[in-house]
């Protein structure tokens, strides 16, 4: 288990995770289509080549699933009782095709549970960079994390 639990967490600590993801294709299509987002600018190379971008753009919700997955092993793996929601999410530059992407987090926020003696809340602020070192995702995850003796 590689998350870590509620009062092991300390406001300012941040993480630079390892695992990197380079975005194809498939990863857009696939995502896309299953979350039936026909989005033109998403699937279809003509209509994205004419477009501002000149290329087709990930999706963004892909973006931000990929950025939340990349960060739960060093962040909440074994340890989460319930993510209870997410705030000031950005997409400051685009995601294209090919993009290699890191993550990184900080806690910004703690405190204990009113429900749950013990256990208590985290909030992670993670940052989805690409290959250029742009922040393409962004935003605020407040979790519910166990105790280390719940």
């Amino acid at each position: 288990m590689a998350g870590k639990f509620f009062d092991e967490w300390r406001v300012g600590e941040t993480i630079a995770h390892e695992i990197r993801r380079t975005v194809t294709e498939t990863d857009n299509l696939l995502f896309s289509t299953m979350t039936h987002n026909p989005q033109p600018l998403h699937l279809d190379a003509q209509a994205a080549s004419e477009s501002e971008f000149g290329q087709i753009l990930v999706n963004g919700t892909f973006t931000f699933a990929l950025m939340v997955g990349l960060s739960v092993g060093d962040t909440t793996l074994g340890t989460l009782v319930a993510n209870l929601g997410y705030d000031k999410l950005v997409h400051p530059k685009p995601t294209f095709l090919g993009d290699t992407l890191r993550a990184e987090t900080e806690v910004v926020d703690k405190r204990d549970s009113k429900s749950r003696p013990g256990s208590g809340i985290v909030t992670f602020r993670h940052r989805l960079l690409n290959q250029r070192d742009e922040v393409v995702c962004e935003c605020l995850r407040m979790a519910l994390i166990k105790g280390s003796q719940a």
